[in-house]
This record gives structure tokens, sequence and C-alpha cells, in this order.
């Protein structure tokens, strides 16, 4: 997978902040080199957030989103201010951009301040430079820059800037590579998923393939009806059987008890570093009776099927393990509450289409309101009884279960 093909997910995202006609959107097209926004003299012009996926030198792979102005008025006004500040749940590096002709303004300090505490790198852009006389300028603080949407003086050091902020650990995380040797051959159980477009393989799977292949160790890939005579056609036992959670109580049944087995979603909760998080969620499946709220959220959006895993599967397997009449609540996509009130349980998907700093903004509201937070892998291995065992690969973590 080149530069290009790099997922969203994984991409660093970099949320461009500011009041109404201080220049962002002209700063964003400077940076980008494109008109990915719309510049125009009239207050508000960005009504909503605006995401582009694409490479920036020296950066690399980035998704850059343009905010609607924070001081924006009116019922439509405070919406548009909303999803700026949603938009701060998934930003990797925020840029302030303020204008250089006049001194930062209360509601500015106050961005600067969510920043700070959210512990967000950051820089503030002091745009449309070229007004000042360029003597008579006070010297940038550690966090500020001057730049000029209009010269382009300063863009490509800001770049620059950009580039030594950008520490996203899940760009540099393995998914299963650092548990491989060259030459180990990996069984992936990938039944074919109705949800699936024609043709692909869902992400998770395809992340995993390429990571085993960048471990220099060999994939061999089966749908689960044909795992037995994969498994007997190998001259030695595989270093690890990895399936889709939606077959795990078939596939641990064909996997011999010496082979460690885990599945994507665990893979993927490692990943994106909530693994620990899920497993400890997991014990309040055994808590949950009659009425208990489970909210079930999906970090992407797709048509449902017949036998879609978060509307069909996964609400049969938490009727069968508690034996309660559970109230279920569903999200999908870019919806998550900000208020959990009421809520026992938080049961997410694998989040492969979710950028850590969105997965850790989701996980940490759970836990600050006391909610347990666990995901579709680990809530299926506890229901199948196989927890334990789909956790092998990973000591420290199941030495915690006790």
């Amino acid at each position: 997978m080149g530069l290009t093909d790099t997922p969203s997910s994984e991409r660093v995202h970099i949320g461009f902040f500011g009041l109404r006609n201080a220049g962002k959107s002209s700063l964003v097209n400077a940076v980008t080199g494109q008109d990915l926004s719309v510049v125009s003299d009239t207050l508000g012009t960005t009504t909503d957030p605006v995401s582009k996926a694409m490479e920036i030198l020296p950066l690399g792979p980035v998704v850059v989103i343009d905010t609607p102005g924070f001081d924006d008025t009116g019922a439509l006004g405070e919406q548009r201010v909303a999803r700026a500040r949603r938009v701060l749940d998934r930003t990797d590096v925020a840029v302030l951009v303020t204008d250089a002709t006049r001194p930062l303004a209360p509601s500015e300090a106050e961005l600067v301040g969510l920043f700070e505490r959210r512990g967000l790198p950051y820089l503030v852009v002091r745009n449309k430079c070229d007004l000042l006389d360029k003597d008579s300028r006070p010297s940038p603080g550690a966090h500020e820059a001057y730049a000029s949407a209009v010269t382009l003086e300063g863009i490509q050091e800001l770049k620059e800037r950009l580039a030594r902020l950008t520490t996203n650990e899940a760009l540099d995380s393995r998914i299963v590579g650092d548990l491989l040797s060259p030459g180990d051959v990996v069984v992936l159980v990938t039944p074919i998923d109705t949800a699936a477009p024609k043709g692909r393989m869902i992400l998770p799977q395809q992340q995993t393939i390429r990571d085993v292949l960048d471990a220099q160790a060999v994939n061999l890939v089966t749908r689960e009806d044909q795992l037995a005579g994969a498994l007997a056609s190998l001259v030695t036992p595989p270093r690890m059987v990895v399936t889709d959670s939606q077959a795990f109580g078939f596939v641990s049944k064909v996997v011999p008890l010496s082979v460690p087995l885990t599945s994507f979603s665990i893979l993927m909760a490692r990943h994106k570093g909530f693994l620990r998080d899920a497993v400890a969620g997991a014990s309040a499946l055994g808590r949950l009776t009659d009425g208990s709220r489970v909210l079930i959220s999906e970090g992407c959006t797709h048509h449902r099927q017949c036998k879609d895993i978060g509307t069909v599967k996964l609400p049969m397997w938490l009727h069968d393990y508690t034996g309660a009449d559970l109230d279920l609540r569903y999200t999908s996509g870019g919806e998550f509450p900000t208020d959990l009130t009421g809520i026992d349980l938080v049961l997410h998907c694998g989040a492969c289409m979710l950028n850590e700093a969105e997965v850790t903004s989701r996980r940490n509201r759970a836990r600050e309101q006391g909610v347990p937070f666990t995901n579709y892998g680990i809530a299926i291995a506890q229901m199948h009884g196989i927890l334990r065992r789909s956790l092998e690969l990973f000591p420290d973590v199941l030495a915690e279960l006790g």
C-alpha cells in the first residue's frame, strides 16, 4: 500500500480552526496547494467541516480539515461551532489561524486553552502578515508562526513545523508484524462479508495482510468452511490464526489449542491503543440485566444487511449470553454521544475507519463518565467463552485478567 493508498484512519489529521474571516480557508488552500475550501469576503463562508485526504510534503499522507468559524452566530452558527468542536475529537495536530493585524481575541485564546487541555500539539499561525511591516513585527512565540496566504510567505516553514509536530504513534505501530519472524505462516480466516463491496476485502483484513508481508511472513487466506483443509495442508503448524470475529465460535473449534488464535477486531483494538480498556470492559457483559442499556457504535456507515453484525448478530449473542431483555441503542459514522448517562456498556466496532485520536476521545469520554467500553471482537470472544485464548498472543494483557 503506497502513501496515496493510505487509509484516512491511518493519516495524520490536521485541523484548521479560527474566527470567521481570519483567512483560515485561504491558508488551508495555500498549505495544500489546492482550492480545498471556498474563499470569500463574506463572513461564515465555511459552514461545515471540509476534509481532504492528501499528501503534503514534507508531512506525507494527511487529512486536512477546514472548520467553520469559531465565532459563528445564531442558531445555525451554534451548530457550526459545535461541529468545529467535534473536529477536535479526530485532530492529531491543531492550527489556530488568526489575523496578524490584531491581538488574539478571547475566543481564540479559548481555542488555545482547548488544545492545551487535550494535550494536542498546536500552532498559532498569524495570517495576513503581508499587511505588517516586516521589521516591526513582534517576535513569534514558541507555538506561533507568521504566514501569508496571499504572498505565500512562511507557508513552506509552516509545513515543516507541522511535520515536526506530527507524532501520531498509530502510524508507526504494527498490527501483527511485531509478533512475527520471517517465514512464519499466518492463517487469516476471512468470511465473505456481505457489507463489503463485491471483489473487495474489508479494511482490517487488507491492513493485516500487508503487515504480515512487511514482516516477511506468509499469508494463508481462507474462508471458514475451508479452514480445516488449509490447516491440514501445512507441514508445520502456523504461527497463529486470525479470524473475523463473527466466525470466532466456529473457528475456535477447528483450530488446535496449541495454535494461538485471535481476531482482526482484537488486533485493531491493540493497534488503536484501547485493547486493555476493551478487555476490562468486557466484564460488564456479565452484569447486564433486563433493561440494561447497551450502546452499539460503529465507526463506519454502510447499508444494513440481513446478517448485519451490529443490528442482527450481536443482539442475538447478547441475548443468548445474558438471558436479558436489553435496551439496545445504535450510532454509526461520526455520531457518538457526548453524554453517556444511563448507558451501561459501550460496545464499539474495531474502529478501522476512525483515527486513533477519535477512538481515544470516545474511550476517554466513556471512562470519565464511568461507562465500561469494549469492542466487538473482545465481546464476542467473551460471549463464546474463549476470551483468554484469544489473548494468548498478548501475555501482558492476559495477566491482567487474573
